[in-house]
């Protein structure tokens, strides 16, 4: 699927680009606040299976092209414009849902880099990352409540996930913006820097194996898995048979790096 506003010779306001074991999606749309339209949330979950799809790749990052804000949420002038198209509204949340769900979901490690404003549905794509870096500009919220519309219960267990329900319920009741580093201090972001080059590095040198598995073990746990099941138990046992295992022990023993590939 192909974004419309690229057809007229213009970047797509969504696209993927990759920097070695790094891929970069990149939110395009600065004269909207990077606000996202419908054909971006469709967009989305393309070029989030396209990234995670290439054997090269070990991290996905999204963030703004240009400087300035992550994404001021959906598109609310397109949502009024539409608000009496039932059919209309009913693909807009479907898409909506997808983008989060696969989202969060990526089989590979997602760093959100946030660099400015980072609203309601931007925050929703924070939240489906692993990992949140905002720079000290950064102001995050969830503003729903100002516009009489409801956020996604997707959206809301990931909040919840990340800040416990009080943080949660204080953000989704007020619509305020959080300042970087009190979104750091309730667990919104995990570290402020003005780039994500060292946990991109960090992340890109480990085995993929390992990464991605962990990462759909704690999946499973924030999906109210506690105990282990014989699939979790295969994957623990099988990593000791693979190839990364001999050769991070391998490397470990000759006080060398590893080199996963």
């Amino acid at each position: 699927m192909s974004d419309p506003e690229a057809q007229a010779g213009a970047e797509p306001a969504l696209r993927l680009v990759r920097e070695g074991p790094i891929a970069r999606l990149l939110i395009d749309r600065a004269d909207k606040r990077n606000a996202f339209n419908q054909a971006m949330w469709q967009l989305l979950p393309e070029l989030v299976l396209r990234a995670v799809s290439d054997p090269a790749v070990r991290v996905l990052a999204i963030q703004s092209a240009q400087p300035g804000p992550f994404c001021a949420g959906a598109d609310i002038a397109e949502l009024l414009a539409n608000r009496d198209d039932e059919q209309w509204l009913a693909a807009n949340q479907a898409a909506i849902n997808r983008a989060q769900h696969v989202l969060a979901r990526a089989d590979k490690p997602v760093i959100a880099f946030i660099d400015g404003d980072c609203v309601g549905g931007g925050c929703g794509l924070a939240l489906a990352a692993d990992i949140r870096v905002a720079t000290p500009r950064a102001r995050l919220g969830i503003t729903p409540a100002k516009l009489g519309l409801v956020y996604p219960l997707h959206d809301t267990k990931l909040l919840v996930d990340l800040v416990g329900p009080g943080q949660a319920k204080r953000m989704l009741f007020t619509g305020q913006l959080l300042d970087a580093n009190e979104a750091l201090r309730i667990g919104l972001v995990d570290e402020i820097a003005e780039s994500t080059a060292h946990l991109e590095a960090a992340i890109a040198a480990n085995s993929l194996h390992s990464t991605s598995r962990m990462k759909r073990f704690v999946r499973r746990v924030l999906d109210g898995q506690a105990d282990e099941d014989a699939e979790t138990l295969a994957e623990f046992a099988a990593a000791f048979a693979g190839p990364d295992f001999l050769e991070g022990t391998s490397a470990f023993v000759a006080k060398r790096k590893p080199n996963f590939n």
